[in-house]
């Protein structure tokens, strides 16, 4: 079995699979000879990744997947796609080889940079504007409760990661800096300086490249964060010397956390300090990565794998911008849709902008489900690319919920619902068995229904009136149902029954028939199977309801 999917996962058409493929040629390339590498290729494509790592000590290795993150805000959705995505490529590339690989996922905070600015919406703004220029992990924390600004906002950060359950590594600069590990790498940035110069300067205006220096030491009088040039190095005794404002000339190491790199040679210095092999970054970066990744090679390292997604635009197609604060947030993605929702949707397309707006969430849901519907038959090969095997890394759930959630939006607002009680009531007789203890994503979508439906549903209903045809049709429909046991929740057999009054009264295409159900009876342009939702109402409550359509009651 386990070779089957190392067999499966080479032939996989999905981007994870792509993205895994992709990288484990680049860790053979970066780590073996030409002739070693085209053994373990083979090893490795015979299904016998465990041989390949027994005969090449280079590949005992972890294989290291990096995510930055910026800790002068909260975690917000481009964090989670980050991660969810990377993840996802992780495990594609413990399926493609055999997961005999080790592998580690490091989820990078960047709190040495100097906070330049006050966040908006943070207490004690005031103790803030004092700390400016500091490392965010000596910023003072305004909420009172960590030791600085860097720690808050990381603690939030890994609570954050920790709540969808990723398995991951956490890194602080600001230990990585003062504890040495990149100590090595600061001495042979500082050797090579003028060669990181020469890639830099010609990236930046006129007035930049007079004062630029990849190095801001870190002023022992203020503690600030200095954008200062470097005067002088000393590449034996591993110093720079500046010119600090609050002391005028001096001498620091670049070693031990006296200095921080500006953040593309920071980039830079982190892959080859940390032996990074994939990275993947938004579209909005492809020059510093490419910036970068030539640092990168002029420290002696190899830049990682990895791919640039693109950016989420709102519902006018406008790039999604904090400042604007035209997104979608993670708090509101939640109150309206769950986790696993939020994993479809970064799953789909990372190459092609998507807008991200409280519209995307209902289809998302219900395609989430429709999915774990199609993995329940598929034969392996699909199975692989199906969005749930890499959401849920091969093991998806074999139950979720048993009606849509287009259809718990129309019975919230067909049934005037307020609670989740109201909506339990209409599942006894369709579900008896059915508790909130037993369904649980039912449960939760209930929750999140009336939600939904409160803020975006109900504001726009358009109940309109029927033709002549579409009322002798409903009418037809009416007379169909009271004709049937009142306790009928033979979903199928409902919906037969509307097929057949569309027939009757001639409607070509049917779809006209459903249009006109929506519109005159919901209020909405497109709506549930309508014999699923029948049965979930009930025939009496949907009889009225359909007369109540017929005769123009719901349209006035």
């Amino acid at each position: 079995m386990l070779q089957n999917l190392e067999t499966l996962a080479r032939e996989a058409r999905s981007w994870p699979f792509e993205q895994a493929r992709n990288l484990l040629a680049h860790v053979l390339k970066k780590r073996l000879s030409d002739a070693e590498r085209n053994t373990a290729k083979l090893l490795i494509d015979a299904g016998k990744a465990d041989e390949a790592l027994a005969t090449f000590e280079a590949l005992q290795k972890p294989v290291i997947f990096e995510t930055g993150y910026g800790p002068s805000g909260l975690p917000h959705m481009g964090t989670f796609g980050e991660v969810a995505r990377t993840t996802m490529v992780r495990n594609a590339f413990r399926a493609l080889t055999g997961d005999h690989w080790q592998t580690r996922l490091i989820a990078f905070s960047d709190d040495m940079d100097g906070l330049r600015k006050v966040p908006e919406g943070i207490p004690n703004p005031e103790m803030l504007a004092e700390d400016l220029h500091k490392p965010l992990t000596v910023v003072r924390d305004p909420f009172g409760t960590h030791d600085s600004f860097g720690a808050h906002n990381n603690a939030r950060l890994r609570a954050f990661l920790d709540g969808f359950g990723f398995d991951y590594e956490f890194l602080s600069s600001t230990e990585q800096y003062r504890s040495g590990r990149f100590d090595a790498t600061l001495l042979t940035l500082l050797e090579r300086f003028e060669a990181v110069q020469a890639i830099m300067l010609p990236t930046l205006g006129e007035e930049r490249r007079a004062t630029y220096s990849p190095f801001l030491p870190v002023s022992p009088l203020t503690g600030h964060v200095l954008q200062v040039p470097t005067l002088e190095r000393d590449v034996e005794k591993g110093t720079i010397t500046f010119d600090d404002p609050a002391g005028g000339r001096t001498e620091v190491p670049v070693t031990g956390g006296h200095v921080k790199l500006q953040w593309k040679p920071d980039w830079a210095m982190r892959w080859t300090a940390m032996d990074v092999d994939y990275e993947m970054s938004g579209k909005d970066l492809i020059e510093s990565v490419r910036e970068s990744s030539k640092v990168c090679r002029a420290l002696g390292g190899t830049p990682p794998e990895g791919f640039n997604y693109e950016l989420f635009l709102d519902v006018e197609g406008r790039k999604i911008s904090k400042s604007k604060g035209n997104g979608l947030t993670m708090e509101q993605w939640l109150r309206y849709g769950t986790p696993e929702s939020l994993s479809w949707y970064m799953f789909q397309s990372p190459k092609s902008a998507k807008s991200l707006h409280f519209n995307v969430i209902p289809r998302a849901i219900d395609d989430y489900l429709a999915a774990i519907e199609a993995w329940k038959t598929q034969e392996p090969a699909k199975r692989i690319d199906n969005a749930v095997w890499s959401i849920h890394s091969g093991a998806p759930p074999e139950h979720t919920s048993p009606v849509s959630f287009a259809l718990l939006l129309n019975l919230v607002g067909v049934a005037n619902a307020s609670d989740k009680d109201q909506l339990w009531a209409y599942f006894a007789k369709y579900l008896p068995e059915a508790t909130p203890q037993t369904e649980p994503l039912l449960d939760q979508l209930m929750e999140r229904a009336l939600n939904y439906y409160e803020d975006f549903v109900k504001p726009t209903k358009s109940y309109r009136l029927p033709d002549d045809r579409e009322k002798a049709a409903l009418l037809d429909l009416a007379g169909r149902l009271r004709a049937l046991p009142a306790d009928t929740t033979d979903g199928e057999l409902i919906q037969g029954e509307v097929y057949a009054v569309g027939k009757a009264h001639a409607f070509e295409p049917l779809r006209g028939w459903f249009g006109a159900l929506y519109e005159v009876l919901l209020g909405a342009s497109q709506g549930p199977r309508f014999g699923s939702f029948a049965a979930i109402y009930g025939l009496p409550q949907t009889t009225r309801l359909i007369e109540a359509g017929a005769n123009g009651e719901l349209a006035s």
